[in-house]
């Protein structure tokens, strides 16, 4: 078996899917502070 040798792996596809989650996780953050600013105003 060969020696691991760090930094080799191809991690593009990892890359891809942890900009696509954390693009993700930001809009879901600014709809959801949104709608509590939107209750805050509106429903009070």
């Amino acid at each position: 078996m060969d020696e691991h040798k760090h930094g080799e792996m191809d991690v593009t596809g990892q890359e891809k899917t942890f900009e696509g989650f954390m693009k993700w996780t930001v809009w879901s953050v600014v709809v959801i502070l949104l709608l509590i600013i939107w209750m805050a105003i509106f429903i009070t």
